[in-house]
């Protein structure tokens, strides 16, 4: 990744600045990483990784973002695409359009992923039924959920650890 300020460390992974550097600069910064980390050809090795680079991206979100990670049958990342914006805490998510989108990047299995704005990545009745909406519908185009991730301030919520798939 390269960003104005930055120079590459003798190590891998590892960065210097050259000038000092606003939060809001280390914020874009990080988010910009985090994308990196879910770009297209990434294998998706450690939930643990995945789940950070995903509250990352969605964390600080005023209001509800639904969003599909695509993968491809080797489970390497496809794309990254936020869907659905929604109001302080309901995005309306679309059963065909989440096909749709899968459908057009032929994506062999999805993580679903939004988050919570008020920080509570607790999952909610509600969210368990759109997940058994969403898992029936993709089903019937070849496609798999592999997970379902709450991403609020406090962390992230796997539907999948959890076995409400």
């Amino acid at each position: 990744m390269k960003y104005p300020k930055l120079k590459a460390g003798e190590s891998p992974d590892t960065y210097f600045t050259e000038s000092p550097v606003t939060e809001a600069d280390i914020l874009q910064m990080v988010q910009q990483l985090a994308m990196y980390r879910l770009s297209k050809g990434r294998a998706l090795t450690e939930c643990r990784l995945v789940f950070s680079h995903l509250q990352t991206l969605l964390q600080f979100h005023e209001y509800e973002v639904f969003a599909l990670l695509l993968l491809d049958t080797e489970h390497r990342v496809i794309g990254f695409r936020e869907l659905f914006k929604g109001a302080l805490e309901f995005a309306c998510v679309s059963p065909r359009e989440v096909v749709k989108i899968a459908l057009e990047h032929n994506a062999a299995a999805v993580i679903l992923v939004h988050n919570h704005p008020s920080g509570d990545p607790k999952p909610s009745q509600a969210h368990r039924a759109l997940t058994a909406t969403l898992k029936n519908a993709l089903n019937m185009i070849g496609t798999h959920i592999l997970d379902h991730v709450v991403v609020g301030h406090e962390g992230c919520v796997s539907l999948a650890e959890r076995g409400l798939l």
